[in-house]
């Protein structure tokens, strides 16, 4: 999925929030930001994919202020109010696969953008699919060996225990996760923190510090891995971003939130929307 016009407004906020996060000096914040606003007018274009050019700000702004994970604090807060809400909210649902799916869809309301107390609001209103692919998902999971598990933000793994314990019941499934830290994915550092390492179980990096996947960055484990498992699961919309610019096999399931109105639109869904979606 190319960037619109409106992705370019989304970046110059992401920048913005990431100075912020990053350093409470004011002069390291604003020589910061306007290098990585340079950067960004230097690479954002409608031909290419968001992601690449967020990695690139980041990237700037880390470098800029010294500070290896801005988003630390965000992820920590983020891990406890998913540890808090997780024992309320997984008692509205059963043990089935299409419940465990719905509970991984909801750990995707989580966003570095959005307020804790809409998050909480949104998770614990029932969840429905606007679009619904679980049924074609619970087939294809019955002729997997191995499954690659694409991790999003930090407080989605706690969400993401019960579908992972129950796919390997029958594949194996591998984790994956960012290799140093960007934006509030995922890294084995959140994962240590949350005391989830036994059950998350096999885990393997992006190789890259990417939102979403740069295939011409990740290691060559991983790109091995990607096109020899038989089924992936992708969560959140850097992953939708990325992996739709490969052709589409119908071997990978998206789930996640719509939650911004370019994303929404390639899906054809209102934002917000859950989705889960065979591609």
């Amino acid at each position: 999925m190319k960037a619109t016009p409106e992705c370019r407004v989304c970046l110059q906020r992401l920048a913005r929030q990431a100075v912020e996060l990053a350093t409470p000096n004011e002069g390291v914040r604003k020589m910061t930001l306007e290098r990585a606003l340079r950067v960004l007018d230097e690479q954002f274009s409608t031909q290419r994919v968001s992601i690449i050019v967020a990695t690139a700000v980041h990237r700037t702004i880390r470098e800029g202020t010294g500070n290896p994970d801005p988003y630390w604090e965000m992820k920590v807060r983020e891990i406890e109010v998913a540890h808090e809400l997780f024992p309320v909210i997984s008692r509205q649902y059963g043990g089935g696969l299409s419940d465990c799916v719905r509970l991984a869809a909801l750990g995707n309301t989580v966003d570095f953008f959005r307020d804790v107390e809409a998050i909480k609001a949104d998770m614990v209103r029932p969840l429905e699919f606007t679009v619904d692919d679980t049924d074609e998902f619970a087939l294809a999971v019955k002729g997997a060996r191995d499954i690659l598990f694409l991790a999003d933000n930090a407080g989605e793994m706690i969400f993401d225990v019960p579908l992972l314990k129950m796919l390997r019941q029958t594949a194996r499934v591998i984790y994956v996760v960012k290799s140093s830290a960007v934006q509030d994915d995922t890294t084995v550092e959140e994962i240590r923190y949350a005391g989830l390492q036994d059950e998350i179980g096999e885990i393997m990096t992006t190789g890259t510090a990417t939102p979403g996947i740069d295939f011409n960055a990740a290691s060559a484990e991983f790109r091995a891995a990607f096109n020899a498992v038989d089924l992936v699961f992708a969560k959140g919309m850097g992953y939708y971003e990325s992996l739709t610019e490969l052709p589409a096999r119908g071997r990978t399931f998206h789930c996640l939130m719509a939650k911004c109105k370019p994303v929404a639109e390639n899906l054809g869904v209102p934002l917000h929307s859950y989705v889960m979606k065979r591609r």
